[in-house]
């Protein structure tokens, strides 16, 4: 585990990364090498993130991209070794994370969170995968087989449903990764990815599919609005399908619909069927 009692700055740390971005030879060093792991064990205790949520007075995520360059430079700086938990073996580059009581997290076996991922009190991991950079909101539930790439960035009091794919992103470093705001509910076998954004309490039902190009139509007015890798808070949304013409004819593909919003006496905790069945579909 790499030494906790760094005194580096921020801004010596932003530098000595930056410097072996540009020149891998630095790596060698033993100032690069406790930059590097001072980046990824503040990652691993929250504070700090790829990506900074907006203030309360509005304003965007900001991507921190010497933090993803220092994941990626976290990887060469590693050996391969061989770790026992009960009758798991693994053998990898990468350590586990640890102390799962200590930070008030329930782990159900086997689920698996690299060193490096934040995960915060009350956090539910089911049989799952969350990997190095992601960001766990408190009381989230990460149900059983889903997957929280790296960097993805997941808010409080998200239900991620069983068999849900959030995609990890690491290059290009300019890549803003997977954002799930908080409260939002995120139906079993959904797929999220390239960056695309999930606003606050929205509910994404099963089966679809997210990319950074995806189109989002909201068919709730006279007209349809579009969005592309972004859902508006509170919105319902399902999967749907559109014509595209090819030179071989026109054929449907995929693409996702806001058919509503999450109406005000919704619970927060509601099944994604209680949440559909306000606007007659069931998914």
């Amino acid at each position: 585990m790499p030494d906790q009692t760094s005194t580096l700055s921020l801004s010596a740390t932003q530098t000595l990364v930056e410097s072996a971005w540009a020149d891998r030879a630095l790596l060698q060093t033993p100032e690069t090498k406790a930059a590097i792991e001072h980046v990824i064990e503040e990652l691993d205790k929250g504070r700090l993130r790829v990506a900074t949520p907006p203030t309360e007075d509005g304003g965007e995520w900001t991507i921190n991209e010497w933090v993803k360059k220092a994941v990626i430079l976290y990887f060469p700086i590693r050996q391969m070794n061989t770790q026992e938990v009960g009758p798991f073996e693994y053998h990898d580059k990468m350590l586990l994370k640890t102390d799962y009581a200590g930070q008030q997290v329930r782990v159900v076996p086997p689920a698996v969170a690299r060193y490096g991922a934040f995960l915060a009190p009350g956090v539910i991991l089911m049989p799952s995968y969350t990997n190095i950079g992601a960001y766990v909101g408190e009381g989230t539930m990460v149900d059983t087989w889903a997957t929280v790439g790296s960097c993805a960035q997941v808010g409080k009091g998200v239900h991620l449903s069983g068999g849900v794919g959030l995609g990890g992103v690491l290059e290009p470093v300019q890549a803003a990764p997977v954002i799930i705001e908080d409260g939002a509910f995120i139906g079993s076998r959904s797929i999220l990815v390239e960056g695309c954004r999930i606003g606050k309490e929205a509910v994404i039902g099963a089966g679809v599919t997210i990319t950074g190009s995806t189109k989002i139509i909201d068919v709730t007015g006279a007209e349809p609005k579009e969005y592309r890798g972004y859902v508006p808070p509170r919105s319902v949304v399902i999967p749907g399908s559109i014509p595209k013409q090819f030179p071989a004819g026109e054929y449907q593909v995929p693409c996702a619909l806001i058919i509503g919003q999450r109406k005000p006496s919704t619970d927060l905790k509601t099944s994604l069927n209680d949440a559909l069945r306000d606007f007659g579909v069931s998914v």
